[in-house]
Order: C-alpha cells, then sequence, then structure tokens
C-alpha cells in the first residue's frame, strides 16, 4: 500500500532548500503537517516576500497562489497541486463589474477608494491598485478601512459586506453612514435611488461558508453548553458576531483557543468558522479545555487541495516537470500595487 506520507518526507528531503510548502489554516491536517510555513492570508502574504525556495507549492485556494506569484522572487516558481480550487466570493465581483461601478460613483464628483478583500482574483485586485485603493484581510480590516477613509470620501469595500459591515461596527461607523449596494450585470441598479453618499459602500458579497451560520446556532450551542464561550469568524453576519462572545480573523481566533485552554482549563470555547480549523485546534488543546464547531462549515474548494496532489505537484517539481503558474504580466504592477500598500500600512 502507498504511504503518501513517506513519499512527500522523501521528496522534501531531495528538494531541500529549493522547496517550500506554505498552506492556509483551512487546509486538512495530512496536507498542514507538511506545511514549512501555515497561516492566514495575511501571514502567508508577509512571510512570500522572505522565501528564497526557488520552489512554491502553495496549498490553497488560486486567489492565493496569485497572491504568491505577485509577491514572488524574478525566478521563482509557484505551483498550485489543485488549480481548480476556487473561492466562490472571489467570483462575486468581477472586475470589468468593478471598474464600472467605480466609474459611476466617481461620476458623482466623490472620490471613492476601492478597498478589497484579498479573497478576490488577479484582475480585481490590478482594478484596485489602479483606483488608488489596497486590500485587507480579516486580520487587519479596520487598519485598512482606516487607511482607505482617510484618502477619499468614501470607500467600496468588496466583495464581502459581512466583513465591511462588522469593521465598521469597530469603528463606530453607524448602519446610518453605510449602504449595500445593488448592483446588476451593467453595473449599479437604478444608481439615482441609491445613497452613494454613504462613507462606506458595501458590495452585496459574501463567504457561502460563514454565511450559514445563523443566531439561531449560537442560542442552540449556549442552550447545549451553559457557560460556554462563542466566538466567530467577521465574514459571518452582523447578527451573528452581534450575539457572540468575540469575533476576529483566523488568528484571533487561533489564539483565543490557546488562550482559553492556558486561563479557563476544562471550560467549552465555541468557534464559528471553517471546521478544518476547528477540529485542529480542538485536537491541540484536548484535555485542557472543549473546542467545539458553531456548526457544519467546510469549503469544499479548500478540500480539493489533498495529500495524493500535493505528492504529484511535488513529484513533477523534483522531476522538473512541473507549471508554475502563470499570470497576467500586464496586470502585475497595479496589483502588486495593491497588495503593497496593504503590507506597508500594516508595518509589513
Amino acid at each position: 500500500m502507498q504511504d503518501i506520507g513517506a513519499e512527500i518526507a522523501s521528496l522534501k528531503e531531495q528538494l531541500g532548500a529549493s522547496l517550500c510548502i506554505m498552506g492556509h489554516h483551512y487546509q486538512n491536517d495530512a496536507v498542514v503537517r507538511h506545511c514549512d510555513i501555515t497561516g492566514d492570508s495575511l501571514e502567508l502574504a508577509r512571510r512570500v516576500p522572505g522565501v528564497e525556495a526557488a520552489h512554491i507549492v502553495f496549498c490553497g485556494v488560486y486567489f492565493m497562489g496569485e497572491s504568491a506569484a505577485l509577491l514572488a522572487k524574478p525566478g521563482q516558481g509557484v505551483y498550485l497541486p489543485s488549480l481548480d480550487a476556487d473561492c466562490l466570493m472571489s467570483r462575486m465581483t468581477p472586475a470589468p463589474l468593478a471598474r464600472r461601478v467605480l466609474e459611476q460613483i466617481s461620476a458623482t464628483g466623490r472620490k471613492v477608494i476601492p478597498l478589497a478583500y484579498v479573497n478576490t482574483d488577479l484582475a480585481l485586485k490590478a482594478v484596485v491598485g489602479e483606483f488608488g485603493g489596497a486590500v485587507c484581510t480579516s486580520a487587519n480590516a479596520k487598519t485598512m478601512l482606516r487607511w482607505a477613509l482617510d484618502r477619499g470620501d468614501s470607500v467600496l469595500f468588496l466583495p464581502d459586506r459581512h466583513l465591511g459591515n462588522n469593521t465598521a461596527e469597530t469603528l463606530g461607523i453607524g448602519r446610518q453612514d453605510r449602504h449595500v449596494l445593488r448592483v446588476g450585470a451593467a453595473g449599479l441598479t437604478q444608481p439615482e435611488t441609491q445613497a452613494l453618499d454613504r462613507r462606506l459602500l458595501l458590495w452585496p458579497g459574501c463567504c457561502a461558508i460563514h454565511a450559514r451560520f445563523e443566531p439561531d446556532d449560537v442560542a442552540a450551542m449556549r442552550a447545549a453548553h451553559p457557560g460556554c464561550r462563542i466566538i466567530a469568524h467577521p465574514e459571518c453576519r452582523q447578527e451573528v458576531i452581534e450575539v457572540c462572545d468575540g469575533a476576529g480573523s483566523t488568528s484571533y481566533l487561533i489564539k483565543e483557543a490557546a488562550r482559553t485552554a492556558a486561563e479557563t482549563p476544562g471550560s467549552t470555547l465555541i468557534i464559528g468558522t471553517e471546521n478544518n480549523l476547528v477540529h485542529r485546534l480542538a485536537q491541540r488543546h484536548a484535555g485542557q479545555c472543549r473546542i467545539l464547531p458553531l456548526g457544519h462549515a467546510v469549503c469544499g474548494n479548500m478540500a480539493k487541495v489533498t495529500e495524493k496532489k500535493l505528492l504529484a505537484t511535488l513529484q513533477s517539481v523534483a522531476a522538473g516537470a512541473a507549471s508554475p503558474l502563470r499570470i497576467e504580466e500586464n496586470l502585475c504592477p497595479p496589483a502588486r500595487l495593491s497588495l503593497t500598500r496593504m503590507l506597508e500600512a500594516c508595518g509589513n
């Protein structure tokens, strides 16, 4: 019987310093155990420029591989074990449509700064960079939204309206200062009826995984586990976050799990995010505290990256037959600008 783990370990030893395997926290354990660097979107983006390996195998969805290719050094190859691992949210804002909407808002005389969640494709990042904007992650959305607000009359946050709403709440931007855009195939739908003068304009997108949580899920967990603490990712609906005890990025959730285990042993922590991470945290802190998922939430696209596909990618790299991710050169300068603005604003 094939021992995939042993074969991967052998190839890693063979390739040595020429290889770096990076992986997102939402990857399954079979893949994560082989990663040299793991992290959320922000941590992985920060680490790419410091990687010296000639080959970067990126275990994550497609837009993450694009970001890695943008930030990689000349001559480095970025390889994705599963090219069809996409992100539904990243497809909710086609670049041509975003450009049209930005042009329509700008035509009103207002200076609008686009702020795109990192969960977007290269073409959209290029549009954002061209219009003076930047990208953000859930970990630095508060910092980057403040950055964008300082640079224009309003901010267009895209594509995740839930992250935008929850971040606005932490900054004290009232609901009367926000507007969720109504967008059609040709741009804004009846723009004259929309509140385009609000400080924060939100694209009507979301993460299908986090958006499935409901306030009733929180109530059910509190009833089933009296005294539990519930935290969730800010891609969840605002009405869910409002009934939780805390909310934050993937890195926040990981830190809170460690803090709970250390400071309140024997307690129960419920986490509303992708289940692979929750199960990993539960195993990590087993015997210290109980960690449970808020509900079923598995990203099918992240799951497309398997240990078997990782092995096949490493075999191709070792044989010199792997094809690195190709990105459109003309999109690179403005897209890279949107990423470097984020890294600079957050102290790299």
